[in-house]
């Protein structure tokens, strides 16, 4: 199978996708209509830049990441101290997080960062939805990944392309009861999928599939996607990092009662938050990526 996606070109499309940050009622219908949407310019040049000095430093602070590798970091906004004023008191960013959610009464619900390497293999193909099966929560997802809030507005800050580990995603994906591409099925926790003359179930890393559209964005734009729709990132081909970064917000009236004890870091961030973004801790979980999971009483 060829690494190679240079090739790539930016989808056509019988429907508009890219929107303005003042078009809000078009990026909610589009996004409800067809999984994602894309706000041209959300960032400022100076924003963007601090927020990528901001993920190498929170996500990679002794410079260990080696060649092809690639890191998350689970609770980016706890650390991104230098972000704090500027990407919370953004109104237009917090414009698309009210306007997706339908209130601005809303809380933390998490955040991450990702840096990958020149070299980085492929992420495979999935939803982070986590509601598809019943019964005790097995991971953080299973707590934090079952709400109905549209779950990405992510900003790849180096630029989303094929060649540069850009994101990609499948149109009409995010529509209840989907029955994945045609050609593939989905895994037995529906998932992710993988093809139908394979026997044993892993997770696909390919990129031939109908329905995808791969997603070029400059570095101030945000992707939106919604919380079911299945998504997927090419190799690192280039000779520089890609960089991505996200905070995400939920309706304070959906409560969590997460299944470990607020961490320290969290308890900490609360603490040094400035006074004007407290409202936003009012619900915030935090995450523990040690939680393994609970049994049924």
């Amino acid at each position: 199978m060829s690494t190679d996606y240079s090739h790539v070109q930016p989808p056509s499309l019988d429907y508009r996708y890219e929107f303005a940050p003042d078009e809000l009622a078009d990026i909610v219908g589009c996004t409800a209509a067809h999984g994602f949407s894309i706000v041209r310019g959300l960032l400022p040049d100076d924003l963007v830049e601090l927020l990528q000095s901001e993920v190498r430093r929170v996500v990679d602070p002794d410079s260990t990441l080696g060649p092809g590798e690639s890191r998350t970091h689970l609770s980016f906004i706890e650390g991104a101290t230098e972000a704090w004023e500027p990407w919370l008191g953004h109104a237009p960013f917090m414009n698309l997080h009210h306007a997706m959610l339908g209130t601005d009464d809303v809380c933390f619900h998490r955040s991450a960062a990702i840096i990958r390497n020149p070299g980085s293999a492929p992420v495979g193909w999935h939803t982070d939805w986590c509601g598809q099966t019943d019964g005790p929560p097995q991971n953080t997802g299973d707590v934090l990944n079952r709400g109905l809030w549209p779950s990405g507005k992510w900003f790849y800050i180096t630029g989303s392309r094929p060649s540069h580990g850009g994101l990609c995603l499948i149109e009409d994906s995010h529509i209840e009861n989907w029955e994945g591409p045609v050609g593939f099925r989905l895994t037995k926790d529906r998932r992710s999928f993988y093809p139908v003359q394979d026997e044993a179930e892993k997770r696909y890393n390919g990129f031939d599939i109908p329905g995808l559209v791969p997603l070029f964005t400059e570095p101030g734009d945000c992707i939106v996607f919604a919380h079911r729709t299945f998504h997927g990132a090419f190799p690192n081909n280039e000779s520089h990092q890609r960089l991505s970064c996200a905070v995400g917000f939920r309706p304070k009236s959906h409560t969590i009662d997460a299944p470990w004890q607020l961490p320290e870091s969290s308890r900490k961030f609360i603490l040094a938050l400035p006074e004007r973004f407290k409202t936003y801790t009012e619900g915030y979980t935090g995450i523990d990526p040690s939680f393994k999971g609970t049994t049924a009483a």
